[in-house]
């Protein structure tokens, strides 16, 4: 017997088992017919198997797919756990963290902390757990802390390098730097010569903390960073970065950038005489008398959008700009904080604590020894200041520019939120000093990938946000295995959802 392939009128093919008799081909069976060349090759397949079963049990065609069945679940029963592994954070930020250039640093350990900060924010005792469980990958916790022990002097420099080559590379050219300073704190109740208890920008006042200077260019992209004692002034933190940094890389000096907090005489004669310009949040209702009247003369005449320009001295200038949406907000903000304390005041439930001169307690007064009212008189003064801001510069560029450039700062207060809430930065729970800078380390390199992969999305407009796509690398998998009858290990990445798609596409359309 022997198998012939047919091709009908319609194109299919039949698989047919032929025996010969008499010199003529008798037609035993028809296995099948199809188009489809797999499903032809299925066939042809039964047909052997046909052909080869004993002439006993050549009364019946025995069907392959119950051979597939047994086969398939026979491979399935040897699968476990540890055949599968999660692929996807080293499929996306694994790649950024090649293309942006931190694969020069070689260590593997280095690479698996940043990755799986951007993937998996969590302690290190609960990243060596990650990765064991979902990596497949064995890292004992001792061996990381020795790591951690080493990771600042051998790869910070090297880290921030990179970062700041490839903000260079992105931007052409980094004329405009814009500076701020956070606040860090650790769940330990004890402070050493780092871990001070200050002002806390988190409302952990009686937490220590650390002090975070942070630089970034347009766009929020990263140049570099620097940490502080917990209870530094941060108007001390802000030139020795700006040397550093720029001495490092040799750019021209840039324009600065700053909000009020690092608005002292101090400071800015500092910039000054170093030949930085900047523009720095101005304090307005701080000014002089003689300023404050020839601010409020101005404004009386300008509407929604307009700017006016006061010189001060020391070359200085201020800019005064209005606006409709400032001033709506200014006084709601004032109304809700006076509501508050009109419900107190009346309710005999003020207490000591709640007279000071903070926020809006500055509205009340002591009238005798016992009764407290709003000084209506103090809020009356603060509304002709709503929807007006003041902006501090030594450069020569235009009003309009000076506040277009100044708007930008939102990107580091955005850099900021990002660290503190996706990279999940804070609370640190580290103690020594070695390993406080390599988790602050870690987390500037995961910035600058977040950065990266944003950009990216926003380009091709995918519609997702990069804590969308980090939730989205948990589950896709690659399946590593042995084939039946197969020598060697076979791996196979699973199929992903239209979402994960999207992500994987992107990557591989931008980076090959």
């Amino acid at each position: 017997m022997f198998i012939r392939r047919k091709l009908n009128k319609s194109g299919s093919i039949s698989i047919q088992i032929i025996k010969k008799e008499n010199r003529r081909n008798i037609l035993v069976k028809t296995i099948g017919c199809s188009k489809d060349p797999k499903e032809i090759a299925r066939l042809q397949l039964r047909g052997e198997e046909f052909i080869n079963k004993p002439i006993a049990n050549q009364c019946r065609l025995f069907r392959l797919e119950d051979k597939e069945s047994m086969v398939i679940k026979n491979f399935l029963s040897n699968l476990s756990n540890s055949n599968i592994h999660t692929v996807g954070p080293e499929l996306i930020f694994g790649k950024l963290f090649d293309k942006i250039g931190f694969n020069q640093i070689s260590d593997e350990l280095f690479r698996h902390l940043v990755i799986t900060r951007l993937a998996y924010p969590t302690s290190k005792l609960k990243t060596v757990d990650y990765l064991y469980r979902y990596k497949g990958i064995k890292i004992n916790i001792t061996k990381l802390y020795r790591f951690l022990d080493k990771l600042h002097s051998k790869y910070k420099e090297q880290a921030e390098q990179i970062a700041f080559e490839y903000t260079k590379k992105k931007l052409k050219n980094i004329s405009v730097v814009f500076y701020d300073m956070t606040t860090l704190y650790f769940e330990a109740e004890d402070e050493d010569d780092l871990r001070r208890i200050g002002f806390s920008k988190d409302g952990k006042f009686q937490k220590p903390q650390i002090m975070l200077g942070l630089l970034v260019g347009k766009k929020g992209l990263p140049i570099g960073y620097d940490i502080f004692e917990g209870n530094t002034f941060e108007g001390n933190t802000l030139l020795p970065i700006l040397d550093q940094i720029q001495k490092k890389y040799h750019f021209s000096k840039p324009v600065v950038i700053a909000d009020s907090g690092l608005l002292s005489k101090k400071n800015l004669s500092n910039l000054s005489q170093q030949k930085y310009q900047f523009i720095l949040g101005g304090r307005i209702k701080n000014e002089s008398e003689r300023i404050k009247e020839q601010i409020l003369e101005k404004a009386q005449s300008i509407k929604n959008g307009d700017s006016f320009v006061i010189k001060k001295t020391d070359g200085l200038k201020l800019v005064i700009s209005y606006s409709d949406q400032r001033a709506k907000k200014d006084n709601y903000n004032r109304e809700k904080g006076l509501r508050k304390l009109r419900q107190k005041a009346s309710s005999g439930k003020l207490t000591k604590e709640n007279i000071n001169n903070r926020g809006y307690n500055k509205f009340l007064k002591l009238k005798s020894e016992v009764l407290v009212e709003i000084d209506e008189e103090k809020v009356q003064q603060d509304k002709v200041w709503d929807g007006l801001k003041g902006y501090v510069t030594n450069t020569k560029l235009s009003s309009k520019d000076i506040i277009e450039n100044y708007k930008h700062l939102w990107q580091i207060e955005k850099a900021f939120r990002i660290s503190k809430t996706d990279l999940k930065v804070r609370p640190i729970y580290h103690r020594k000093r070695n390993r406080i800078e390599a988790h602050i380390c870690i987390a500037f390199v995961a910035y600058a990938i977040y950065k990266e992969l944003e950009r990216l999305l926003c380009k091709y407009q995918i519609g997702l946000s990069v804590k969308r796509a980090a939730e989205l690398t948990h589950n896709m998998y690659r399946l590593n295995c042995k084939l039946p009858h197969q020598v060697n290990v076979s791996s196979f990445l699973l199929n992903m959802d239209s979402e994960q798609k999207l992500i994987y596409e992107l990557i591989k359309k931008s980076y090959g």
